[in-house]
């Protein structure tokens, strides 16, 4: 069975339908983005069904029945959860201590997150219990990080040196200065007269990930998502700024995926790969081990997007400091994109915009402009043609 679109997607291929000029066909639609008929009159009826104009169960009631028998499911447990805890506590001669009941529940299919959040126990440390004892160095750890602690509060103006003497007179504990460091490092515990922290015109911060490509924006990718290069575009409109991440396969020059918003946050990153990868998926094509080249925006080192990378099993590059030639291979889409869309007039609102984005990404760019590059082939034809006798696979990490 093959895999589903993007919902951002579908959204599009509906707006571009509904908004065509006289004469354009839904034939001729679902050709330029790559899908059939049949499949666009689905999407189109469903888009009807969302939007109220026709009858029938909307997504957002089968998410709400979903969510309301997920609901009544997690509340069975919380209620089993303070059953047997009452239980367990009753009992006599028993030790004050909650994780074999965590343990207990777990094996009997209450989720080890729903009985901790019903407790109010953290997971970690039960984990910790649960794989090893408590080790005499964490013992001495904690010992000195109380010390410490005391010290910090009676005398909230003293550095870690000064702690450090504080903590060996008054509680006992001997530690070096690194030692002392470490433990207020990792707490929090700085003196009130510190330096305060700097503004928000800073420097990007260093990078999450190493340059994997050294500008080789042709030669390093032999085959389909080997190389993806990645960027966000911004852009004014009547109605506040438009902005849009995009994906392009290094291989074909093709746009793997994109999102647009209104607001550039790390979602705004976290969808676009979540795009590509998901279009990719649904043609047959893996992506695991893929090298995502981007710049150091904070969008791109933020933990989300980290995070997102490891889940698909792609691997992270980044360049230079102010330094757009490392990702060269964007900027030349941005560019194109720039003269043949954005700048052809002022923009009303955000939708219309839109609009004419994903219309000339998928029916231009894609289907009808020829690259010097992969033979005066478009992005579309070459990967139609290649697909025989290149692998489908990505390098492995």
């Amino acid at each position: 069975m093959p895999k589903p679109h993007p919902k951002e997607f579908r959204e599009d291929v509906v707006r571009v339908a509904r908004n065509r000029e006289p004469g354009v066909t839904l034939k001729s639609i679902a050709v330029d983005f790559g899908i059939s008929e049949s499949c666009l009159t689905n999407w189109m009826s469903a888009a009807a069904i969302e939007d109220g104009t026709r009858p029938g169960v909307t997504q957002a009631e089968h998410e709400q029945l979903r969510e309301a028998k997920k609901r009544i499911r997690l509340l069975e447990q919380e209620n089993e959860v303070l059953r047997r805890a009452a239980a367990y506590l009753s009992q006599a001669n028993l030790p004050k201590m909650m994780y074999p009941l965590v343990r207990e529940l777990a094996a009997d299919g209450i989720p080890v997150v729903v009985t901790c959040r019903v407790l109010k126990i953290a997971r970690q440390p039960y984990y910790r219990w649960v794989k090893n004892p408590v080790t005499t160095a964490e013992y001495a750890q904690a010992y000195r990080a109380n010390a410490l602690f005391d010290a910090h509060r009676d005398d909230p103006e003293f550095g870690y040196r000064l702690l450090v003497d504080e903590a060996r007179e008054h509680g006992g504990q001997v530690m070096s200065d690194r030692t002392a460091w470490a433990i207020c490092s990792d707490n929090g515990w700085w003196s009130v007269f510190g330096k305060p922290r700097r503004g928000r015109h800073r420097r990007p911060g260093p990078p999450v990930h190493d340059d994997l490509v050294n500008r080789q924006f042709t030669t390093l990718a032999t085959g389909p998502n080997q190389v993806w290069f990645t960027d966000i575009t911004e852009h004014k409109t009547g109605e506040g700024k438009l902005y849009m991440c995009a994906m392009k396969d290094a291989w074909s020059g093709r746009i793997v995926g994109y999102s647009i918003d209104s607001r550039m946050k790390a979602r705004l990153a976290v969808n676009a790969l979540d795009n590509a990868v998901a279009a990719r998926a649904a043609a047959g094509m893996p992506v695991a081990g893929c090298i995502v080249h981007a710049d150091r925006g904070s969008q791109f080192r933020s933990t989300k997007f980290i995070t997102a990378l490891r889940r698909h099993g792609l691997r992270g590059s980044m360049g230079r400091v102010a330094t757009c030639a490392d990702n060269a291979a964007i900027e030349s889409f941005w560019a194109l994109l720039q003269k043949n869309v954005l700048n052809r007039h002022r923009w009303a609102t955000r939708e219309q915009l839109r609009t004419a984005i994903v219309t000339w990404i998928h029916r231009t760019y894609h289907r009808r402009r020829r690259q010097a590059r992969l033979g005066r082939l478009t992005p579309i034809e070459y990967e139609t043609i290649m697909a025989t006798t290149t692998p489908q696979t990505a390098p492995a990490a």
